[in-house]
């Protein structure tokens, strides 16, 4: 295990690892302790408790942060038609069709977002083995292949995260920077997790949120009294 510099351990010592912070308090403690030179990301943590291994207790969805994430996505709609113009006034960055694909294929991933229609997916699951890894590959259940392109691109635009859990239960998530006000990250922290708690599958048993974690970029985690979202 690698030993944590100066400022890290001094940020620990802030903290203390036997108490749940209201999630107002976590935020104002993550603020306190944030030594980075740069803006750091806050990321909320969620272990749920579900089996990610059963089809029906995985739990991924999205929702449009209020106060959106400290930066402006770069939107890729992949389409043909007379979506193109939609896309194009709804602000996409870039819009194409094959030309796009092939222009994946070929190495370019300028793009922080890809919205596809229905009508090119065939076009575009050529490209799964690039952009799935990346967390990029258009999906029905997180809306960005639909035929709605404008709505599709203004909620991206206007903050729109994934949530999702991965294999160990876990759900990982950023909510906006360390130059946030402490009200703005709340709300966007508070939105969130009501939307991951409405989320629960019907098949889970027992208790659902288990714990929540608060961090920025550099620092160690608060954890944060999950009992007001938790059911």
């Amino acid at each position: 295990m690698p030993k944590h510099g100066k400022k890290y351990r001094a940020a620990l010592e802030k903290i203390d690892r036997n108490k749940k912070y209201s999630l107002e308090e976590g935020i104002a403690k993550i603020k306190e302790i944030s030594f980075a030179k740069f803006d750091e990301t806050v990321e909320l943590t969620v272990w749920l408790g579900v089996d990610p291994r059963k089809a029906d207790q995985l739990v991924r969805g999205t929702v449009v942060l209020p106060h959106g994430l400290g930066k402006t996505k770069r939107v890729l709609v992949i389409t043909q038609g007379e979506k193109v113009k939609e896309a194009e006034e709804a602000g996409a960055d870039f819009v194409g069709g094959e030309d796009v694909v092939e222009r994946i294929k070929g190495g370019w991933l300028d793009f922080d977002a890809v919205i596809a229609t229905p009508d090119v997916m065939r076009m575009v699951g050529q490209l799964g083995k690039i952009l799935g890894p990346r967390g990029l590959m258009p999906n029905p259940k997180t809306g960005t292949v639909t035929f709605d392109v404008k709505t599709a691109v203004q909620e991206t635009k206007a903050g729109k995260v994934e949530y999702r859990v991965d294999k160990t239960g876990v759900i990982h998530v950023p909510i906006g920077k360390v130059s946030f006000e402490t009200d703005k990250l709340h709300e966007n922290a508070r939105v969130l997790l009501e939307a991951i708690a409405r989320a629960k599958p019907a098949t889970a048993k027992g208790r659902y949120m288990k714990r929540v974690w608060l961090s920025a970029t550099m620092t160690p985690s608060v954890t944060v009294d999950e009992a007001a979202f938790a059911k």
